[in-house]
């Protein structure tokens, strides 16, 4: 029994500086908030520094708010960011970024940038992922990742296998804000 315990207090140690490193980041927080939920996403910008620079730029400006999860594919993921038209076709009043490929796979509330055929054309779109999909893998930039209210993307409503995923009186993003500008005790 002293053996086990000793074992679980080393297990202890040992994951406690690695936990105090896992601390959320407030300016890389993002809050998207839903009908159904909030949905807290940690962005990496060690992935893609200019991407999330991007997003964190038009969540200031509430860009995202009342846009469209215009494309929602199950199993697949749900895309949304195109505060300009809302169909999936526009983009911000800023240029495309560069590719910012990463050796982060695409698996289950990952969050990535959407864009064209062209490596360098994402500009505000972005998609969470419902499941694993490993050919995205290097395809496409990684800018977070959902760390509490995927089960509230799991409900946004989904698209026309038919029709690309596409959504008819789609579910939108009430609210998108960096937690480090949400005052205290504001929401």
């Amino acid at each position: 029994m002293g053996r086990l315990l000793a074992a679980a207090l080393l297990a202890f140690a040992v994951a406690l500086p690695a936990a105090a490193q896992t601390k959320p980041d407030p300016q890389n927080t993002i809050y998207l908030d839903t009908t159904y939920g909030r949905v807290v996403i940690q962005l990496r910008p060690d992935l893609a520094p200019q991407h999330v620079e991007r997003i964190k730029t038009l969540v200031r400006e509430g860009y995202y708010n009342n846009v469209p999860f215009h494309r929602v594919i199950d199993g697949f993921m749900a895309q949304t960011g195109d505060g300009q038209y809302g169909n999936g076709t526009g983009g911000s009043k800023y240029p495309n970024l560069p590719a910012e490929f990463s050796s982060v796979p695409f698996s289950r509330g990952v969050v990535g940038m959407a864009r064209s055929s062209s490596p360098n054309s994402a500009n505000s779109q972005f998609f969470i992922m419902f499941g694993e999909t490993p050919s995205l893998n290097g395809q496409y930039t990684v800018v977070g990742q959902v760390v509490s209210g995927m089960e509230f993307v799991d409900k946004v409503k989904k698209g026309s296998s038919s029709n690309n995923g596409s959504v008819s009186n789609p579910d939108r993003i009430v609210k998108m804000q960096v937690a480090a500008d949400v005052k205290p005790g504001a929401k």
